[in-house]
């Protein structure tokens, strides 16, 4: 019996890796004989950078950049020499997770610390980087990147625009000859959770600035920012690429890869499963488990549980999903390959008191499970 095992982090209680490690010890203890893979997963948002490493055996990189407030700091990227490949988070150099809740500000932090990694990738001789592109603590449309990169972005007097993306009002040209001329030959994959347009309603500043501390005068504020940044990118580049899906992620930053780097966008998911070997994984798997912590409608945008049971829908496998909780349309998810989900909880159960027993709950939930299948295989 081959049981494989690809959940995603269970957010503020465990790692992918460390979710995967607890469902081993439930499957081994109720089918000890059994051939267990783990396969620890993301969908480009927090976890990506240490799925990839996991994954593919890459090597772990530091380099001191830029956080989003421009206070040095020691940010975490992936080196794969054989294939001449880097891993760089966005999260690693501008995240939300390393600002506190009174340090968020929308409207000033930057992006020019992933920037600086790629700059350590082309240096190392990339000829190839996936940027993954979740857990932003910015709103700046990628323009701390590209400034990073050897780009000006200039006022009406010539100067050279500040720090974030309220700046991006004052913009009135673009000079992107200084852009680093190894760019054009990097192949650029950007992976993306979500598949929001950069403005409007659904756009970078209303759906995500807030919880980055944008109040709503202020995402109205960089809402008009950005569409200033679009309009000259536009007059500059001759292309407009505001409304492509995922154009949004990051604050902007799927905008700034597609129109000044040419990446292509992709669910992080597909990225990070093709970077695994998912295909040939399925092809071995009796029985496939996987996670996060919570199931819901919006899961079908991209999140790992629809991306793997897609994937082993494909291959004909069964798979089941246990999540923290699960939400409101959630049933959706079987018409996308799922054959059963679960919900952590073993009883009335506060989120305070859920966290600590996740490792727990997880190896109950697939021991009971595998005791199930295995009578179903006899």
């Amino acid at each position: 019996m081959n049981i494989l095992l690809c959940p995603d982090s269970f957010k503020d209680a465990l790692s992918a890796q460390a979710a995967a490690e607890a469902m081993a010890r439930g499957v081994k203890r109720a089918v000890p004989d059994a051939h267990v893979q783990t396969c620890p997963l993301a969908d480009g948002g927090e976890g990506s950078l240490d799925a990839l490493i996991d994954a593919t055996g890459a090597e772990r990189r530091q380099l001191s950049v830029q956080d989003a407030l421009g206070r040095p700091r020691q940010a975490t990227w992936g080196w794969l020499s054989d294939q001449r490949t880097a891993f760089i988070e966005l999260a690693e150099a501008s995240g939300l997770q390393h600002l506190t809740a009174e340090e968020r500000n929308a409207l000033t932090t930057s992006t020019f610390g992933v920037g600086e990694l790629l700059l350590a990738a082309l240096d190392q001789g990339a000829e190839k980087a996936l940027l993954l592109l979740g857990g932003s603590a910015t709103n700046d449309g990628g323009a701390g990147m590209l400034q990073a990169l050897g780009a000006q972005l200039l006022d009406q007097q010539g100067k050279s625009l500040p720090p974030g993306g309220a700046a991006l009002s004052q913009l009135n040209r673009l000079e992107l000859e200084g852009l680093d001329h190894r760019l054009a030959s990097l192949t650029l994959e950007a992976a993306v959770d979500v598949d929001n347009p950069l403005l409007g309603k659904r756009g970078a500043s209303a759906v995500f600035g807030p919880q980055k501390g944008a109040s709503l005068q202020q995402v109205e504020q960089l809402d008009q920012a950005l569409s200033n940044f679009a309009d000259i990118s536009a007059q500059t580049l001759g292309c407009d690429h505001r409304a492509l899906p995922g154009a949004g992620a990051a604050g902007g930053m799927g905008f700034a890869a597609k129109a000044f780097l040419n990446a292509t966008l992709k669910p992080g998911i597909e990225m990070i499963m093709q970077q695994a070997g998912m295909a040939e994984r399925l092809v071995r798997a009796d029985l496939v488990i996987t996670g996060e912590g919570r199931l819901d409608g919006q899961s079908l945008a991209g999140k790992t549980p629809i991306g793997v049971s897609r994937a082993a829908q494909r291959a004909n496998k069964p798979v089941i999903v246990l999540a923290g909780s699960l939400g409101d349309g959630w049933e959706a998810c079987f018409d996308e390959g799922v054959t059963a989900a679960f919900a952590l909880a073993d009883g009335p159960m506060a989120l305070k008191d859920a966290l600590p027993r996740t490792a727990e709950l997880l190896e109950a939930r697939c021991e009971s499970l595998l005791r199930l299948w295995a009578t179903s295989q006899r």
